[in-house]
């Protein structure tokens, strides 16, 4: 593939809005893919979870540096994630999911997936008020049940759409542990985000799923653009880029589901 300057735009502007918002790296970066370039989605899938393990890596060594990591929480995610995605990407492959003609079946499910990021995103804090009280009272025990649970169901999300861990994971372990702070909260999904999108990253690459040319451009603007992103996004507000960025992730769930 040849270097095309526009790859790289993408993912400074994804790359923006991760920095910014903690959110939207696989949830704008495949769609943008298949919407705007024309990319197959299961490429744009496996492209954007290599991708993503690098990214991820670089703010895992941030957290992990400012010891915003809770290791516990990550090992029960990734016990449940890890050998779903292996799992799923086994039975995709098995049923031809990944070929060519299945586009409108991986279409369906990254705009399904999408459209339960956005309510993730427009309504965390009411979910997450809602919910905490009723899971407050479990015992440790159950609560590492139910995270190994939340790891299985991200491991399936993240290997067919690469979309799910950021909005989804972190609004599901707000209310599983609401004595954390919300930077373990972040810091502990951005790692456990690691080891999934490579495993399931691999798992796409070994069926042949992934554009490292395309990789390599994204990643040229992605970076950059994620650590001006984190500059700023200590003075951005909150109550408008969350509508923002669920607004957005909304109409490309439609525009997905429609064509």
């Amino acid at each position: 593939m040849d270097f095309n300057p526009l790859y790289s735009l993408a993912g400074l502007l994804v790359g923006l809005l991760v920095g910014l918002t903690g959110v939207g790296g696989g949830s704008l970066m495949t769609p943008l893919l298949v919407i705007l370039f024309g990319f197959h989605p299961a490429t744009a899938v496996g492209t954007d979870l290599l991708y993503a393990s690098v990214t991820k890596t670089v703010g895992t060594a941030v957290h992990g540096k400012r010891k915003t990591v809770d290791w516990r929480i990550v090992g029960r995610l990734a016990s449940g994630s890890v050998p779903t995605a292996a799992i799923t990407l086994f039975v995709l492959a098995r049923a031809g999911s990944l070929g060519q003609h299945a586009v409108g079946v991986l279409n369906i499910m990254l705009g399904v997936t999408l459209l339960a990021t956005s309510a993730a995103v427009m309504f965390q804090p009411r979910i997450v008020a809602f919910a905490q009280p009723h899971y407050d009272k479990l015992d440790d025990a159950h609560i590492a049940r139910a995270t190994v649970l939340l790891g299985a169901v991200l491991g399936i999300l993240v290997s067919v759409t690469s979309v799910g861990a950021g909005a989804i994971g972190t609004t599901a372990l707000l209310i599983l542990y609401p004595r954390l702070p919300v930077s373990r909260i972040v810091g502990s999904d951005i790692a456990h985000a690691v080891p999934l999108t490579f495993v399931a990253g691999v798992g796409h690459w070994l069926y042949g799923a992934v554009d490292f040319g395309l990789m390599a451009a994204l990643l040229v603007g992605s970076i950059p653009g994620i650590i001006i992103g984190s500059m700023l996004g200590s003075r951005a507000s909150d109550r408008l880029l969350r509508p923002v960025l669920a607004a957005t992730l909304l109409l490309v769930a439609v525009k997905l589901l429609t064509s």
